[in-house]
């Protein structure tokens, strides 16, 4: 007998509450999760509808108690369906419960009492997109797959200023008025301010964008103009994936190399997995761009997977800003202890006085706990995992992360011997108060998690700067992306190597993106560019190949340290966080899960059991697996055997998975 577990009355709040019913024989063909149908429901047995959200084949109730599915419906609108679908493929994929799934993708049911219409500003007058060459090359072998009816997904690799957002809008402007609609992902909140104001000057109130400052019945409500047809386009983070749309014809995911398109919280899905999915569900074409794809994207681009596309020129004419790679090992030789190189301090005074702008970045992503020496740049490694050691003050001792390794902290560089080893200090708020001691009545702004916290406030910052309010925008990783200003000429990457010290095997390549994203802010208008990169390894690969904006180089050497290493997206990574209030059972099921995983195959190379990186959070006891293997279903098969014998436990200890992390525990 098959079983399947039915939510009825579907809704965010009520899918905590599945019903068993039995699958008749004639029905199974049929059924499957996401599938919509008629139950028997309550003493009376009136016929309602509801989604099966897994079959199976046993239950916890007598099999006599329970109730046949009486029929499979058919609906016009199986956006309901779709969803649900890809709820169990996140479940399965991901190491998640159904209900935490489900969750995950379907909008909470909440009225929303609509405020007084807000002035999102008067639309500017919709003009003509002439695409050059380049873009048109792209846009027509694109379209011409996607009215064949073989749309697939493309790659478009593009440098800073190539105009990827024009090449999107056409193939959203071709979709839409083929009657389909359109999900547009952007990484960053930061970004709707400009993004969703150059789609609507040609889409108009058929867009909408959805973040997480909407409120739960603002979101709702929007979910349910997409389901009845009044919008055509949506805007937004990750979770735009879970627009119920009734035929979407193309998904596009905008700077698609970035981290926050991997959800932190279980389910730890990759929103670029998941459009896969979506878009082979609809029949959708899927677009991912970058000036600096994913190694993960890029690799399977060069595979033949994906349909790369290149735009090698910048659209409105110009060429790329002139990089100046500042040694701060030399500036510290020479007396100069200040943030700044002499070098940025001289072409900002020369902004000022021209009356261009001017952006600071201050790289200090993954940065917190390493030990660097300021002398001569060397940072204290793992000898056994080629990533930075954490410094735990408390014991003064650096420790690995990855495996264990531990070391007493050194008064001296073992480099060159200089006392100079320390960690970094430096904010953005002291890169504000240095610029307003150097060049007293300068005009600043600073965009960083202290600043940006209220709603609207990216909007007013960035509008701001925009409007030339402000000389220079200082700020953290969110002022390097996508944004276009005609009027900055100066770039100046604050702590370019911040990122390398991070005890992550992506930390070369996140240096490498964050790097030339931010060059490429500078001179985007008819004025040319400069960049200042200020590092203490100047001769590092990722800050060589950024400086000269050559990310084919890059990726050559990148993949050959993943190679070595047997990192994606040669190999596939499972993260196993094992978490309890008792240390030692907490260490004893992971030693479990590890025995057990060696059991099902010697094919996947397992790491640890180890402390995780924070080894203790809100008094629980964490400890981390590391599983590798060329396959991932192979991975994935011995994630399902783990959660079938966790369920047969019924232990207290959390074990969560995470199926290549993007970031370290």
């Amino acid at each position: 007998m098959r079983y399947a577990n039915i939510i009825v009355n579907i809704s965010h709040e009520n899918v905590d509450r599945p019903f068993s019913y039995k699958v008749p024989p004639e029905l199974q063909e049929n059924c499957k999760p996401g599938t919509k149908v008629k139950v028997p429901f309550g003493q009376g047995s009136r016929l309602i509808e509801g989604y099966i959200l897994e079959l199976t084949d046993h239950v916890d109730y007598p099999d006599e108690k329970l109730k046949f599915i009486d029929s499979v419906l058919i609906s016009q609108d199986d956006s309901e369906s779709r969803l649900i679908e890809l709820a169990w493929f996140i479940k399965e994929q991901y190491g998640s419960t159904m209900i935490a799934a489900l969750k995950t993708v379907l909008p909470v049911k909440k009225t929303y009492r609509r405020k007084k219409k807000q002035d999102s500003a008067e639309l500017p007058p919709v003009e003509d997109i002439v695409l050059n060459d380049e873009q048109q090359a792209v846009y027509d072998d694109f379209m011409a797959d996607y009215d064949a009816g073989k749309p697939g997904i493309c790659l478009i690799h593009g440098i800073t200023g190539s105009g990827k957002t024009e090449v999107y809008i056409e193939m959203v402007r071709h979709v839409v008025e083929t009657g389909r609609q359109a999900v547009v992902l952007i990484p960053e909140i930061s970004l709707t301010y400009q993004t969703v104001g150059r789609f609507r000057k040609y889409f108009g109130d058929r867009v909408a964008f959805m973040n997480s400052t909407l409120a739960a019945g603002a979101r709702y409500e929007l979910c349910e103009k997409a389901r009845n047809g009044e919008l055509d386009v949506i805007i937004g983070p990750r979770s735009a994936l879970f627009t119920p749309f009734p035929h979407i014809g193309i998904i596009i995911i905008d700077e698609e190399h970035e981290s926050t398109y991997k959800s932190e919280n279980v389910p730890k899905y990759h929103a670029r997995e998941l459009a896969i999915k979506l878009a082979e569900m609809h029949g959708a074409g899927l677009v991912l761009g970058s000036a600096t794809p994913s190694v993960e994207s890029y690799y399977h681009a060069l595979k033949g997977d994906y349909k790369l596309y290149k735009l090698k020129n910048r659209a409105v004419g110009g060429s790329l800003p002139i990089v100046h790679t500042v040694d701060l090992r030399k500036e510290l030789r020479e007396g100069n202890r200040s943030i700044f190189s002499r070098k940025l301090t001289e072409l900002l005074k020369d902004r000022l006085n021209k009356g261009e702008q001017a952006m600071l970045f201050l790289n200090r992503r993954g940065y917190a706990g390493f030990v660097s020496c300021r002398a001569c740049g060397h940072v204290m490694k793992c000898p056994h995992c080629d990533v930075s050691l954490s410094e735990h003050r408390n014991v003064g001792k650096l420790v690995c992360h990855y495996c264990g390794y531990e070391t007493e902290r050194p008064h001296l560089c073992p480099e060159c011997g200089s006392k100079y080893l320390l960690g970094f200090r430096a904010g953005t708020e002291q890169i504000e108060q240095e610029l307003h001691k150097l060049f007293p009545g300068i005009r600043t702004l600073r965009m960083d998690a202290d600043t940006t916290g209220t709603k609207d406030s990216y909007e007013k910052i960035l509008s701001a700067f925009s409007k030339g309010e402000a000389d220079v925008l200082v700020g953290t990783q969110m002022i390097v992306k996508g944004h276009d200003y005609s009027k900055v000429t100066l770039v100046g990457v604050v702590a370019a190597d911040l990122s390398l010290a991070s005890n992550d095997y992506r930390a070369g390549e996140r240096t490498f993106q964050l790097i030339t994203q931010a060059a490429g802010r500078a001179g985007r208008g008819s004025i040319p560019g400069e960049v200042v990169i200020q590092s203490y390894q100047p001769d590092h690969y990722s800050i060589v190949h950024a400086s000269k904006q050559d990310y084919e180089s890059f990726y050559d050497e990148e993949m050959a340290y993943r190679e070595i290493g047997g990192y994606p997206p040669l190999k596939n990574v499972m993260a196993v966080l094992i978490s309890g209030k008792n240390k030692q059972n907490s260490l004893l099921l992971a030693q479990s899960i590890k025995s057990r995983a060696e059991a099902l195959g010697e094919s996947t190379l397992i790491i640890g059991p180890g402390k995780a990186g924070i080894g203790k959070i809100n008094d629980n006891y964490r400890f981390m697996l590391y599983m590798k293997n060329d396959d991932i279903s192979e991975l994935i098969k011995i994630k399902d055997d783990i959660e079938n014998w966790l369920d047969e436990r019924k232990t207290d200890i959390g074990v969560f998975f995470d199926f290549n992390p993007m970031s370290a525990y």
